[in-house]
């Protein structure tokens, strides 16, 4: 039996055709027993059955293996808890072909968000559990005995035995209900072939709302009692979501209903089971009054990223774990091309940089992982849920259908969904199928972006009339990197009309801009016949790469910044690189400010949430490196966002745009975090109103963060009113968009007294576990050391209740990360030298990366000089 332990996959000896399940959970005693009956192939000679089973108890006399030629053979059954495996060891070789497997089992509904759990909820004042799945990556194994590997793909007939008076779901139908006293045996329509971690049950108390699509399938929205009105949102975008990947796909919806569910204890976003996709309340349900445009937005992409993956992912699966960016990436580009069809107003490409900066970040560390990373163990899977897999996985399919053309890269891809439907595939077979349809070279281009870590930036300058351009890889380190990539370069200069696409394929190259694009650069006047003023490489930021210019024609693009005669998109890529380069040391933190002058009459949604984000960043590094840098820096950002500020004004205009009601709300938080006064007096003066009435017209949902934030940062320790006022609000709303909204304000807070309450109160029975990460982000500069001492004391309560997930990961991070010295850098290493588990490795290594470029960042700051007189100079501008 040995020889099983240790293997990071299952043996190939026996294949799962069906699996005939059968469970009875008990919400009150938070327990279930069950019993699985799986049709076999026996493919190869062995004396072994070796599959998958977790925190299960097999009741070793149900076991049997009946080949159809042969009577019962009872086997020895031996459990490996460590390698999550079941070994039934039989006396003579098993007759190859299709037998039967029969098991019985029981297990506990447990409380960690994996698995079969229980979530709770509140039904007329009284506290109640359902049951719920979540088996993605690998977890179908802590419910039922079973081939827990996403190639192994096979029929599921469920039968469930709940208590009459609950709903209970599947991925299918129900077929047959029958009453028995107290409860109900529900049987559902066998499933089509598909993976055991699409697999889904959940059974509860719930409402629903209904809608078809235009060929009549039956879409639901299901929700705690009382919400259902907050499900019609989602429920009009999964509808139509449904006919336009239809189209798209040139595949119609493979099952016979979608039902889409909001449930109030979830570790992740959403999860895409076969027709019962489960979600986290925020992501699925939309209150008119109480919820703010980002989360309108929020639930339009996460419902169009999930059913995304009905085609790609459940219909055509990956087939290993290594090929997880095939289905994340790709769900998260499409859900992009989704929403845009159905809010074109809401310019969401050119939201979408904001996914292509994550993944930038992410991947310009040392510790970051190629797109596609072997995973050798179940263990390892969680944490390559990651920026890479999502988020550079998008940018580079956006990056290739910018290359191919969108009619081509749909083709392709539907003639890909076609050929391995109801199977699995490799990032490979995508290339070929995109290879074939578009005749370009696709394997080769896109194999130096997937199977090699991080990306490049390429520098650019002007020597006697050619652009000469060279790649190197960047890290955010400024430590010189290896790599090479096929490069697809665009450019545009002086105007979008003259544009020119090429590939880079060497280190470097040059460039007869004459013979390129008719033109040449301008000497910084811009009257020369023939010449233009600016270049700009990567339009529409369309390459996953950066881009550095040399000082004459980073002017030039200042320049066009200034006047607005770049697109916002490229704006902001202008913007992002500036920054990035600013953090590896390669530019002055001097030339980013003076850059970001330039956007003083920015009013672009994406940009200056962008330049926000940013100017958080600058002030907290600002701050370790020298404390009157950083109050002469707050004033310059106050002063460059109040162009914005003004024109936006406190209250929503008739007719406005949802990206302007989003904008409002960002901007007034950044004024509110660098102190800038009257934005704190008033914010403070209508969260009074708020709490004397919440539905006062004068804080509406797009403002509520803005106002928070201003509250936390006058509450300390001598005044805590603020502070109670607004836990007081937290427990007085059941809209889990609102708790979040506020947890991720207190914590903003400059008194570390009250950083500390904070931090108690994120673990107290108030706070659900899938919520304590948001009382974490935007930890004040000042309240650091406290959240890190904080994490310390508590680490091993932590470990216990987000240990066995992925949520504990964001712990790290969020507390380890902004610190910016080198000792704090050894003094988290030491911590974790003996504490640190597999699954959290990777995270911990990157949040210890990320201290050692800003502690660096911090060194050559403190070497500018007259970094603040320039601040007080731009500032005057």
């Amino acid at each position: 039996m040995d020889q099983f332990k240790g293997q990071p996959r299952l043996p190939k000896f026996a294949v799962p055709k069906k699996y005939d399940l059968r469970l009875t959970p008990d919400l009150v005693a938070c327990t279930f027993t069950g019993t699985v009956s799986i049709d076999l192939d026996i493919v190869s000679d062995t004396r072994f059955i070796v599959l998958n089973a977790a925190d299960l108890s097999v009741n070793d006399s149900s076991v049997s293996f009946t080949p159809r030629s042969s009577s019962s053979k009872a086997p020895k059954v031996s459990l490996f808890e460590e390698d999550e495996i079941l070994v039934l060891e039989f006396s003579e070789i098993l007759p190859h072909g299709v037998g039967v497997l029969e098991l019985g089992f029981n297990g506990t509904l447990n409380d960690k968000m994996k698995g079969f759990y229980r979530s709770s909820y509140e039904h007329n004042g009284e506290k109640k559990n359902m049951a719920v799945t979540q088996f993605e990556p690998a977890d179908a194994r802590r419910c039922f005995p079973c081939w827990d590997e996403p190639a192994c793909k096979a029929t599921f007939k469920i039968t469930l035995e709940v208590p009459t008076e609950l709903v209970a779901l599947s991925n299918m139908p129900v077929v047959e209900e029958k009453v028995n006293g107290n409860l109900k045996v529900v049987s559902y329509q066998e499933s089509p072939i598909m993976s055991t971690y699409l697999v889904a049950f959940v059974v509860g108390l719930f409402d629903y709302v209904e809608d078809h699509t235009s060929d009549g399938v039956k879409v639901r929205v299901y929700c705690q009692v009382g919400k259902a009105d907050q499900g019609k949102f989602a429920l009009h975008v999964g509808a139509k979501t449904l006919d336009l990947f239809k189209e798209y796909f040139a595949v119609p919806y493979p099952l016979p209903k979608m039902d889409m569910i909001a449930i109030p204890d979830f570790a992740a976003g959403a999860m895409e089971n076969y027709g019962l996709v489960t979600y986290r309340e925020t992501a699925l349900l939309y209150d008119e009054q109480h919820s703010a445009a980002s989360n309108k937005q929020r639930v339009a992409t996460v419902v169009a990223h999930e059913l995304a993956h009905q085609w790609f992912g459940n219909l055509v699966t990956m087939e290993w774990w290594t090929h997880l960016w095939l289905n994340e990436g790709f769900a998260t580009w499409v859900s992009y091309l989704a929403t845009d069809s159905l809010f074109p107003e809401w310019k969401i490409w050119t939201q979408f940089l904001d996914e292509s900066t994550e993944g930038l970040r992410l991947d310009g560390l040392e510790e970051s992982h190629p797109i596609e990373v072997e995973v050798n163990h179940a263990a390892e899977i969680d944490e390559i849920f990651d920026a890479i897999s999502y988020r550079k996985g998008a940018s580079v399919i956006r990056m290739l259908q910018s290359y191919l053309g969108a009619e081509v890269f749909q083709k392709s891809l539907a003639t890909y969904i076609k050929n391995h439907a109801y199977s699995n595939a490799k990032t490979e077979d995508l290339w070929s199928a995109l290879e074939a349809g578009s005749g370009e070279p696709v394997n080769k281009l896109m194999s130096s972006w997937t199977k090699q870590m991080g990306y490049p930036v390429v520098s650019a300058k002007i020597k006697d009339g050619k652009l000469e351009l060279e790649q190197s890889r960047f890290l955010s380190s400024g430590s010189p990197g290896e790599g090479q990539w096929i490069v697809p370069v665009t450019l545009c200069c002086g105007s979008y009309d003259k544009r020119k696409n090429f590939l880079l394929e060497s280190k470097s190259g040059a460039y007869d801009l004459k013979e390129l694009l008719g033109c040449s650069i301008a000497d910084g006047s811009g009257t020369n016949s023939g010449t233009c003023s600016w270049i700009k490489i990567n339009v529409d930021q369309a390459g996953f790469y950066r881009v550095k210019y040399d000082d004459s024609l980073a002017a030039g693009l200042r320049n066009a910044t200034e006047s607005q005669s770049l697109t916002p998109i490229d704006r902001f890529g202008i913007l992002d690189d500036s920054f990035a380069l600013s953090m590896a040391r390669q530019q002055s933190l001097g030339s980013l400010l003076t850059l970001t002058s330039a956007y003083k009459k920015e009013l672009d949604y994406t940009v200056l949430s962008n330049l926000i984000v940013i100017s958080y960043k600058v002030v907290k590094i600002a701050a370790d490196a020298n404390l009157e840098l950083m109050s002469a820096i707050k004033q310059f950002f106050i002063g460059l966002f109040q162009f914005a500020a003004g024109k936006l004004g406190w209250d929503p205009k008739q007719g406005e745009s949802h990206l302007d009601a989003m904008l409002r709300g960002e901007v007034l938080t950044a004024l509110a975090v660098f102190g800038h006064d009257e934005t704190l007096k008033e914010a403070i003066r209508r969260f009074d109103a708020f709490v004397a009435d919440r539905n006062t017209s004068l804080l509406p949902p797009d403002l509520r963060r803005a106002a928070y934030v201003a509250v936390m940062q006058r509450a300390n320790k001598s005044d805590k009113s603020g502070f109670e006022s607004l836990l007081r609000v937290y427990r007085e709303t059941d809209l889990s968009q609102e708790k979040t909204r506020i947890l991720g304000s207190l914590a903003s807070c400059p008194d570390p007294v009250i950083v500390q309450d904070v931090l108690n109160f994120v673990l107290s029975d108030e706070v659900r576990n899938q919520d304590a990460v948001y009382g974490l982000s935007g930890v004040s500069w000042e309240g650091r050391e406290i959240a890190w001492k904080w994490l310390q004391e508590k680490w091993v309560y932590i470990g216990e209740t987000w240990g066995p997930g992925f949520l504990i990961t964001r712990f790290i991070s969020a507390v380890v990360s902004p610190f910016a010295s080198f000792e704090k850098a050894k003094e988290v290493e030491e911590f974790f030298a003996t504490r640190s588990k597999p699954s959290m490795a990777r995270t911990l290594k990157q949040s210890i990366e990320k201290v050692h470029i800003n502690a660096n960042w911090v060194e050559s700051i403190k070497k500018e000089d007259n970094l603040t007189q320039l601040v007080a100079k731009l500032s005057q501008n």
